[in-house]
């Protein structure tokens, strides 16, 4: 009769102990998960290791100057609207500031080579159903005394983007498209490499 007691007080602190076990557990969960989605990549450091984008960049640089984009192209305004989606996807992608030439660490500059328009797909009477549009670009990226940052890149982007004019889509809105994505290969191609 007392053993069975003894294992009866026994049994109960162990529920008591998986109970108070299991709500620290539920605490500690329901504290880490909104560090996790509302802290960003930024919030985690462990140690004097960082996750998170900061560590995909250099450290030695802060800030980059986005030269106005070079461009032989006939089409209006090409090299301006380059400019400004490299300079937001700098902005946006990476930890580094835009600064003035006369104050960055950094310069990066971006020359259009060549744009081509094409037709890719035709119908029977030869009418233009589906158009390419493409651009060569080159970037480079140095800092203040002239030694590269990157490998001079030439980013090839032939048959970057294909529209319809028919379907009611316009070559403004394709090459905004082309645009953006070159934007984002620039960028990419300023993080350390794997």
């Amino acid at each position: 009769m007392i053993s069975r007691i003894l294992s009866a007080l026994n049994a109960a602190s162990l529920s008591m102990t998986t109970c108070r076990f299991r709500w620290m557990q539920l605490t500690a969960i329901s504290i880490a998960i909104p560090l996790i989605f509302f802290g960003g990549c930024k919030a985690y450091q462990i140690g004097k290791y960082q996750l998170g984008h900061a560590n995909m960049y250099r450290q030695d640089i802060a800030t980059v100057h986005v030269a106005m984009v070079e461009s032989g192209s006939f089409r209006p305004f090409l090299g301006q609207r380059v400019t400004e989606s490299v300079a937001k996807a700098v902005e946006d992608r990476t930890p580094f500031r835009l600064a003035d030439a006369a104050v960055a660490d950094s310069f990066l500059r971006v020359n259009i080579i060549n744009d081509s328009k094409r037709a890719a797909g035709l119908d029977r009477f030869d009418d233009v159903r589906n158009v390419a549009i493409g651009l060569v670009v080159e970037a480079t990226w140095t800092d203040r005394r002239g030694v590269p940052l990157m490998e001079r890149q030439l980013l090839r982007l032939d048959n970057g983007v294909n529209f319809i004019p028919e379907g009611g889509q316009s070559m403004t809105t394709a090459q905004q498209e082309l645009i953006d994505r070159i934007g984002r290969q620039v960028v990419g191609h300023m993080e350390f490499p794997w």
